[in-house]
């Protein structure tokens, strides 16, 4: 992924400022930022979701993006909205899906509602839907938001295998948690993206870790 001098404005407020950086394949890289910073915003010019007022964003291969705001429909079940996705992909199968769902522990949800699941298993749907068709490049918006902490370390698990298989994957917080895990840091204030070195513990920032639920 290639990210080029990437502006936006909403009226007189200018959120991006000429953000730029290059992610190449086998790539985990996280960006950290306030509440306000403009990280949603950026991820969603990645995805294609906003248009930027200047710059250029460039990748390659299939695409997957978690937004941070659930993309379910209350009425209908877990298996549902696999099937919905999986003809949206067209995909001949569920077998990654149902892999996702063993591996973040949600399988017996099935034939739940979403209006019954809790916050951090909405996530996890959230989740899976993002990652059932193999993306090459993955755009992550606050992606472990509810979790638990066995879940909180097997989404970093999950991250870390698309990882070695070749996915760009960016992940977007508030606050960087673990952030040894990541192969790059960056920290978008003031409407640009300045690159930090991952090391030990938090990066600095405002909010605490992943919640329960």
């Amino acid at each position: 992924m290639r990210v080029s001098a990437v502006h936006k404005s909403y009226g007189a407020r200018r959120v991006l400022r000429g953000v730029s950086f290059d992610l190449g394949p086998g790539t985990l890289a996280g960006i950290v930022g306030e509440n306000g910073a403009g990280k949603t915003t950026l991820l969603r010019i990645l995805c294609g979701q906003t248009a930027a007022d200047a710059g250029a964003v460039e990748h390659r291969g299939r695409l997957g993006y978690c937004p941070q705001e659930t993309v379910l429909n209350d009425f209908l079940t877990v298996a549902q909205h696999l099937r919905y996705f999986q003809v949206a992909y067209g995909l001949s199968g569920l077998r990654r899906a149902e892999e996702l769902m063993e591996e973040l522990h949600f399988s017996e949800y099935r034939h739940s509602r979403v209006a019954v699941l809790s916050g951090g298993t909405r996530q996890k749907l959230n989740l899976t839907l993002a990652l059932m068709h193999d993306p090459q490049v993955l755009l992550l918006d606050e992606p472990y938001q509810g979790f638990d902490w066995e879940t909180y370390l097997r989404f970093w698990g999950v991250a870390a295998r698309l990882r070695d298989r070749g996915c760009c994957i960016v992940v977007v917080s508030h606050l960087a948690w673990d952030t040894e895990r990541l192969d790059r840091l960056y920290r978008l204030h003031d409407g640009v993206a300045a690159r930090w070195q991952p090391g030990p513990g938090p990066a600095p920032g405002p909010a605490p870790g992943p919640g329960g639920g």
